[in-house]
């Protein structure tokens, strides 16, 4: 493996020119996450703030790494990042990559010749006290941690927030329910719409909840678990400087060696995310069909006309940020299949499916939170009841006649619902001739707005 010419005016070195060789790969959807390469900035910068504060490298040298690395955090040398996820399954490539445009940048920093590895050395002083195997897999628990506070968390309680508001204002919208697609019982919309809140709720707490899994470091861990070329304290002391870089509680993992060889967090937190976009896909159904129509669908509900629906039907508008997020979930859910496979390759000592691993859940926490404040404020906020068709379909409803079961049992209601149909009749007139009951009493029992909930304790059907 000879020394390979590098492209004038990137900071790379022959490491990433025979990656770039080695593995060409798909176009820009496959490029290794720069969230990925910004998490590796951090644990070189920390690392090398270490050192020199051990003694152990001049001063001069570690102060122009981390300037070095601040500038790759200020998104100022993306460009000089061009590799695959489709690399090393250990992330090699990536450390590697990050290594020589950091020593580059700081050798440019310190005065001297980009390429000629002096002052500053890409393994020996950006990648000191750590392999690719411990260093990388931090750098995924940073990145997978930041994005979930700074994307995914925040687009999600924005829904959070326009369902509780949707809630309250559809508290008293009697509506009826719908149950296999079919009519039942009724609800009123706020009910409804509590459901789709609970489900976003209960997603955002499992996602927080599998948090602290990625607060765990593999650092200090170096090539197979056991911290070879570090001194005692190094995997605790990084994991402090790391978490005071972020703003987030990192630690050192207590085992490096499942660390290493497993990454059962990612496939957990992917597990959150991905049961997320189940709750989303349900929730964006339910609102597509609800708002159907607007003429000959169900339409109790408008959905905001944000654009033109068709290229040839006129004044067509279509529920698209429905539809938009439904697609994420499918691209979610996908993802996590990737994500699982990944996590079950785990073979003695590494897991080498990293790279893909991170790719998908970094693509996963992004999506999720884009569009689920998309849809939050694009259509659950303007989304509006077409009262008269939510009547109509409420006082249409043969299922009311469920309140009949306690008066007069449930066979007898079964008929009256039964000969309504039959003979296209409503089902008050079905009640009647049925002689099972007195219009005063049909009026008196089947009040829907009193089948909403149950009844009291102290009140008797006798």
């Amino acid at each position: 493996m000879g020394e390979l010419p590098i492209p004038a005016g990137t900071l790379w070195g022959a490491q990433t020119q025979r990656s770039l060789e080695n593995f060409p790969i798909g176009g820009i959807e496959s490029r290794m996450p720069l969230a990925v390469v910004h998490g590796m900035a951090i644990v070189k910068k920390s690392c090398a703030l270490y050192h020199s504060d051990l003694g152990v490298m001049e001063d001069h040298i570690a102060r122009a790494i981390a300037q070095a690395a601040d500038e790759v955090l200020a998104g100022k040398l993306d460009r000089h990042f061009p590799l695959v996820t489709f690399q090393t399954g250990s992330g090699t490539q990536t450390n590697m990559n990050v290594n020589e445009v950091l020593s580059n940048r700081a050798i440019q920093i310190l005065g001297g010749t980009v390429g000629s590895k002096d002052p500053v050395h890409p393994n020996d002083h950006v990648n000191r006290g750590q392999s690719s195997n411990d260093s990388f897999p931090t750098a995924m628990h940073i990145c997978a941690a930041k994005t979930l506070h700074e994307r995914t968390l925040p687009g999600l309680r924005i829904l959070q927030t326009a369902l509780v508001q949707k809630v309250e204002e559809f508290g008293a919208v009697v509506k009826i329910g719908r149950t296999h697609c079919q009519d039942a019982t009724p609800l009123t919309l706020g009910q409804e719409f509590g459901g789709y809140l609970q489900q976003v709720e209960y997603g955002i707490s499992r996602v927080e909840a599998s948090l602290p899994s990625l607060y765990r470091l593999a650092l200090g861990g170096t090539a197979v678990g056991t911290g070879l070329n570090t001194v005692e304290g190094f995997a605790e002391e990084i994991a402090a400087k790391i978490a005071d870089e972020t703003g987030l509680p990192f630690t050192s993992a207590a085992n490096k060696f499942e660390a290493l060889a497993a990454h059962d967090s990612i496939v957990e937190v992917s597990g959150m995310l991905n049961t997320m976009a189940c709750s989303l896909n349900k929730i964006a159904n339910d609102v597509r069909l609800l708002g159907s129509g607007p003429r000959c669908g169900l339409g109790e509900i408008s959905l905001p006309a944000n654009e033109p629906g068709s290229s040839i039907m006129p004044g067509k508008v279509n529920p698209t940020q429905c539809e938009s997020l439904t697609m994420v979930c499918a691209q979610v859910m996908g993802n996590h299949v990737a994500i699982s496979v990944g996590g079950a390759q785990g073979h003695f000592e590494l897991n080498v499916f990293k790279p893909v691993m991170i790719a998908n859940l970094l693509h996963s926490a992004v999506l999720i939170g884009d569009a689920a404040a998309s849809f939050a404020t694009r259509c659950v906020e303007g989304i509006v009841v077409n009262q008269d068709r939510v009547t109509q379909l409420l006082h249409g409803s043969l299922m009311l006649v469920t309140a009949l079961n306690l008066h007069i049992g449930y066979d007898k209601a079964s008929e009256i619902a039964k000969n309504a149909h039959k003979n296209g009749t409503t089902l008050k007139e079905s009640a009647i001739s049925s002689g099972y009951l007195t219009a005063a009493q049909f009026d008196e029992w089947i009040v829907p707005e009193s089948m909403i909930g149950p009844s009291p304790a102290n009140v008797t059907t006798e």
